[in-house]
């Protein structure tokens, strides 16, 4: 018999869908059989429901979609903060929360995992603010309901909530006779209207700059910014929020704008150009170095999700992708003005004790084309998202939400969507002492992405805001280059190294590279006190905004 289960799942499919993470529980057990008896779909089982929120959520910033399974009341609220991440950053994660029957919760039945006052309703009204769209599915309505919160899902790229009762779950249903389609806007400013203006103010521009955001990463737009900016050759940058959304490998790419923790010569370009093309940024303190950017609305055409401006007035109902799609149908645009000089560095190792700067030296350096970088959001996010990457390659970080340990799960969720593509994770040791539970999956599933586990004695980033020899950013010391023995591996499956010197690091960084079917388990020793000049000028500027 086909069931709502089947219909749920064949939809998730058709999303593209084809790993669902979570952790089971009495309430979801039914239809996890229903997951794990097809052939073209995966249960990924996680260690928590946390974990499995975070490794959705690094699996949608590569595949564009991702689903997770919790049970109801104690599994949906351990996942509540990864999710949060995913609506903060416009990721499209389905949350799956299987539920006590139809009748229990129509009776308003006492049973485990409620507050025990017959109120089954409380856990969906704490996701408002954290999803696009939600429901409760019943016999009767289920498969227009999914229909419903996934279009919502593929039109606003922000997670949706799907309340699956056991009993809907394996109730009979009728299999969809036509493909999903997303919710269309009702235009009330013509996109060709908008496409004309940017045509105009692009041929009349004497130096034009294209900023590219977060959004699009989301609708995966990069290779079509890419192809824009080749055809065209306008200077573009992006903010750290949205590092990626354009191949930095392009001559014109000018590197991080970041307000006045930019490069000089680049804050100086962007700040002076005379019009200004802002697709898919949403300007937050740490990707403008606490507001202190300056960009003249009045020169800019700035264009969002939900949302944009045409020389600081605002237009709305406009389809996103759509317009973004059709810049490369924009003729009679070739910038043929000057870039700037990039500030890149070759990195010649010594015996010398590895620092922060040295390092991001280093990546910048021996990163290869087609790789991942996932940083965490400490000292390796300020000073990842500052070195340029190689052709084809991806930056996966969580600069807004700003969730320490998101990034171990949310780097095998991605490595998971995207197998061709090697993940090289840097994690402070603050940040994996809460996810680090995930190692055993990562054993276990064969995944085998190279971790940079760096290990500075404790809470660098709050350190160089308050408190540096605060007691309370102090953590616990592990013995971290034992932790995948620990975890249960072997060296056919897991190398372990620790390294403390420039040479050590290059050296293991190249046997890595050139050894992709093991995972890469690397402790790098670093100073306590020792962090990236952007972090130590952002925490100044951070420590500031916090009094005022």
């Amino acid at each position: 018999m086909y069931t709502v289960g089947d219909y749920l799942l064949d939809r998730l499919h058709e999303l593209g869908i084809e790993e669902i993470f979570g952790v089971p529980g009495d309430y979801n057990l039914q239809f996890l059989d229903q997951i794990i008896s097809r052939k073209d779909m995966k249960w990924v089982g996680n260690a928590n429901e946390l974990n499995a929120s975070y490794m959705a959520d690094g699996h949608a910033r590569t595949k564009k979609a991702a689903a997770f399974l919790t049970t109801f009341g104690v599994g949906e609220l351990s996942a509540v903060n990864g999710l949060a991440g995913s609506y903060a950053e416009n990721l499209p994660v389905v949350e799956i929360v299987g539920s006590p029957t139809s009748k229990v919760q129509n009776e308003g039945k006492f049973v485990h995992h409620t507050l025990a006052d017959g109120d089954f309703k409380h856990f969906m009204k704490m996701h408002e603010p954290v999803t696009a769209a939600r429901t409760l599915l019943t016999a009767e309505n289920a498969t227009v309901e999914i229909d419903r919160v996934l279009s919502v899902l593929l039109k606003e790229r922000k997670p949706v909530y799907i309340n699956l009762p056991v009993d809907v779950a394996a109730a009979k249903a009728e299999k969809p006779s036509l493909p999903l389609k997303k919710e269309n806007s009702t235009s009330n400013t013509s996109d060709q209207e908008i496409l004309n203006k940017i045509q105009e103010s692009l041929k009349n521009a004497k130096k034009p700059i294209v900023i590219t955001g977060h959004e699009i990463i989301s609708f995966g737009l990069e290779k079509t910014v890419t192809q824009f900016i080749s055809k065209t050759k306008l200077p573009i940058t992006t903010l750290n929020f949205g590092k990626s959304s354009v191949d930095e490998a392009l001559p014109s790419f000018l590197g991080i704008y970041n307000g006045k923790l930019s490069e000089p010569n680049l804050k100086e370009f962007v700040e002076s150009a005379d019009f200004i093309l802002m697709l898919g940024v949403k300007l937050t303190d740490s990707s403008t170095g606490a507001f202190t950017h300056h960009l003249n609305e009045n020169k800019m055409i700035s264009l969002n999700i939900d949302e944009g401006k045409i020389f600081n007035e605002s237009i709305q109902n406009f389809d996103f992708e759509s317009l973004i799609s059709s810049l490369l149908d924009l003729s009679e645009i070739e910038y043929k003005g000057k870039y700037i000089d990039k500030k890149q560095e070759n990195f010649v190792p010594s015996n010398a004790l590895l620092s922060q700067d040295r390092l991001w030296q280093a990546v910048e350096n021996f990163t290869q084309s087609n790789e991942t970088i996932v940083a965490e959001q400490g000292t390796s996010f300020f000073g990842a998202s500052s070195i340029f990457l190689k052709s084809k390659s991806h930056f996966i970080g969580q600069p807004l939400w700003g969730s320490i340990g998101y990034t171990f799960p949310a780097a095998l969720g991605s490595q998971i969507a995207d197998k061709e593509s090697r993940h090289l994770l840097f994690i402070g040791d603050g940040s994996l002492q809460l996810t680090v539970q995930e190692l055993g999956l990562a054993i276990r599933e064969k995944i085998n992405p190279i971790c940079f586990i760096i290990n500075n004695d404790g809470y660098t980033v709050e350190r160089e805001i308050h408190g540096p020899n605060q007691s309370y950013n102090d953590i616990p010391m592990w013995n971290y280059s034992k932790l995948p023995e620990s975890f249960g591996a072997t060296e056919d499956r897991v190398v372990s190294k620790i390294v403390r010197t420039e040479n050590e690091f290059v050296s293991v960084m190249k046997e890595a590279q050139a050894d992709p079917n093991r995972m890469y388990w690397i402790e790098l020793i670093l100073a306590k006190e020792d962090a990236p000049k952007v972090l130590k000028k952002m925490g100044k500027l951070f420590a500031e905004q916090n009094k005022s």
